[in-house]
């Protein structure tokens, strides 16, 4: 095998620069007229009108994958770039869940008027004709049956959070130079 690269072909590189006859994955545009050779094997895949420019890959912050479907994977398209290395999550990404109010304070309207006597808001906690006596005062105040509901309030804010996988930067270069593969 020759060690003159294919036109097209990209190597991961360990310094900061493009060879000689190689140019960096940055999604630059080139001539068509001067790189006819490249242009006639990636075409605007990765950009360009066509006409007169045509893109090269753009692998800054990008990670490569294989074209193609996997077993289980949708499939992906030659140029095709997807991903985002943060995202929002919101209550309309969730599934409908409750939550069970437990030691829930709250404010009760309590009447003077005798038990069952419904005050001007609704019924409420009331005196009973049954005196109730205690050695000591108690924070707790026992109504009796009666019935308090509620919900949760949303929570949250919406802020984006990072799902960027480790990452090592390092040199993508394209052969702009070469020999032209043919199809096997």
């Amino acid at each position: 095998m020759s060690t003159e690269p294919f036109i097209g072909e990209v190597k991961l590189l360990g310094f900061n620069f493009p060879p000689l006859g190689y140019m960096t994955c940055q999604g630059q545009l080139l001539s068509i007229a001067q790189y006819t050779a490249l242009f006639s094997l990636i075409g605007t895949t990765y950009g360009g009108d066509g006409q007169t420019t045509f893109a090269l890959p753009d692998l800054q912050g990008r990670m490569p994958i294989g074209q193609g479907n996997g077993p289980g994977l949708p499939a992906y398209d030659m140029g095709e770039a997807a991903g985002n290395t943060s995202v929002t999550l919101t209550t309309a990404n969730m599934p409908q869940h409750i939550h069970t109010l437990v030691n829930m304070h709250v404010q009760i309207k309590a009447s003077s008027g005798a038990a069952g006597e419904q005050g001007a808001d609704g019924t409420f906690p009331a005196t009973t004709v049954t005196a109730a006596y205690a050695d000591s005062a108690s924070a707790n105040v026992f109504t009796g049956g009666t019935q308090v509901s509620g919900t949760t309030d949303i929570a949250g804010s919406g802020y984006p959070f990072g799902v960027l996988n480790p990452f090592l930067c390092m040199n993508f270069s394209i052969a702009v130079e070469g020999i032209f593969p043919s199809r096997n």
